[in-house]
């Protein structure tokens, strides 16, 4: 039997568990100005990707990369939810 699929599933669910957080402190904190950070990052693993042998781990890597990547477009629309009330506003955030 061949389990990498499944491991594969259950780690990029962890992945995008990880990152919900992250984006909802990064807004708070920072705000959506730092979306190139999570561009660079996810840039940085994608071409990092290619050079791994192991396709587990090259594809637990890229995982990270496209979450990053996603978490640009969650980045804005949090920003969108801070102004609905959802979320929580920074007063000392300019």
């Amino acid at each position: 039997m061949n389990f990498q699929g499944a491991l594969i599933g259950l780690i990029s669910f962890l992945i995008i568990g990880i990152f919900h957080p992250i984006v909802i402190k990064t807004e708070y904190y920072i705000g959506k100005k730092a979306w190139p950070i999570f561009l660079v990052f996810g840039i940085v693993l994608t071409v990092l990707s290619f050079f791994i042998k192991s396709t587990l781990f090259s594809a637990i890597i890229c995982v990270v990369a496209f979450s990053s990547f996603w978490s640009i477009k969650e980045l804005f629309e949090q920003e969108e939810r801070v102004k609905k009330g959802w979320f929580p506003k920074n007063p000392k955030k300019k």
